[in-house]
């Protein structure tokens, strides 16, 4: 099973932790030193970096299945979240995962005078109720790689008139979704997206679901450049007019890292990485292993083995520790060869 994305990547360890980060593909790295190069000389670059964020934007748009307008860009989960926390009423109630990223809960949690509601992921569709405003939760959950049921998740949150919003950040890439599904979906970059931090997506309904550019400078005008000073007197009529002022080189390099992930597909590079988790999977249990019950997932964590993934780095095996497991993580630049020198180097390591 080789790697799908050719000379993109040349890795110099066996790196399983795209979960983490995603590593930069050969493409992005010459656009953004092509880039330093021009910001430091003098050149210019600053029109090129903003059309580079826009054709980031349609390039994620059409990886979910959305129309463009319905695409925000900005930097982070949380601030997005946090958005999305401001627009809701006092004592509305948030129904979240157990465990879920905090990235994602948190935002609602600092609010105070929300009622958020916690319950175990697989008990997320029977727990939305009519009180429910706002169901919250993770395509793919950060710690274990559980996929969350979100066709009914979703169904259930429509029966009680609740309203939706999905972190997408360990699935888009490689797990396909059609972001109308929900209300809200929120994404960072930097992992199976491959761009560098910086980087992140929200999609909104086409009424812009309610939310206030709280946040909103010049960029969120209609017209930027006529934005720069005073009151922005005509925000942007898509959900642009909820982007954060982009980190330009990371842009630059991102226009690069989806142009890739869309070349491929995310039904290639799933099944990829898919067949990897599941090899992996098989090794562990020649090596009395259980992981967590994950099917059908590129993420595959190990109770008991989190302390391994120090003594897994000396070897230049590149896994995390996550809530005391160890997390495995596949992706396209990712083979079989990797998978097997993974479950060499844990055999061989002492109980």
């Amino acid at each position: 099973m080789e790697s799908l994305s050719g000379a993109e990547f040349a890795p110099k360890t066996t790196y399983l932790n795209t979960a983490s980060a995603g590593l930069l593909p050969a493409r992005a790295v010459a656009a953004m030193k092509d880039t330093l190069d021009a910001a430091a000389s003098g050149g210019g670059y600053i029109d090129a970096a903003f059309a580079s964020v826009e054709q980031a934007r349609t390039t994620y748009a059409g990886l979910v299945d959305l129309p463009v307008r319905r695409v925000a860009a900005g930097a982070s989960v949380a601030v997005y979240a946090g958005l999305i926390a401001t627009a809701l009423p006092s004592g509305a109630e948030v129904l979240v995962a157990e465990g879920d990223f905090a990235s994602l809960v948190n935002p609602f949690a600092v609010r105070g005078d929300l009622r958020l509601r916690i319950v175990p992921l697989a008990e997320l569709a029977e727990a939305v109720r009519p009180e429910t405003a706002l169901v919250a939760v993770s395509a793919v959950q950060s710690a274990d790689g559980r996929i969350a049921d979100l066709d009914a998740i979703a169904a259930a949150a429509q029966a009680h008139g609740a309203r939706t919003l999905v972190d997408t950040s360990q699935s888009t890439g490689w797990l396909p979704l059609r972001a109308d599904a929900f209300d809200f979906t929120v994404c960072v970059a930097y992992k199976w997206l491959l761009c560098p931090r910086g980087v992140a997506f929200m999609t909104v309904p086409d009424d812009l679901g309610g939310l206030a550019p709280i946040f909103g400078g010049w960029v969120a005008g209609e017209h930027p450049w006529d934005s720069c000073y005073g009151p922005v007197t005509e925000l942007a009529h898509s959900a642009r007019r909820f982007d954060e002022a982009p980190g330009l080189l990371s842009y630059v390099a991102a226009d690069h890292c989806l142009e890739l992930v869309a070349e491929i597909g995310p039904e290639t590079i799933g099944a990829h990485d898919r067949a990897l988790a599941d090899r992996f999977r098989a090794g562990l249990a020649v090596l009395g292993h259980t992981p967590v019950a994950a099917p059908g997932s590129t993420i595959v964590s190990v109770p008991g083995l989190g302390h391994a993934a120090g003594r897994l780095a000396e070897a230049e095996v590149h896994v995390a520790a996550r809530a005391g497991n160890l997390r495995a993580a596949f992706h396209l630049y990712n083979t079989a060869a990797d998978v097997d020198h993974l479950l060499e180097v844990l055999s061989g390591l002492p109980g």
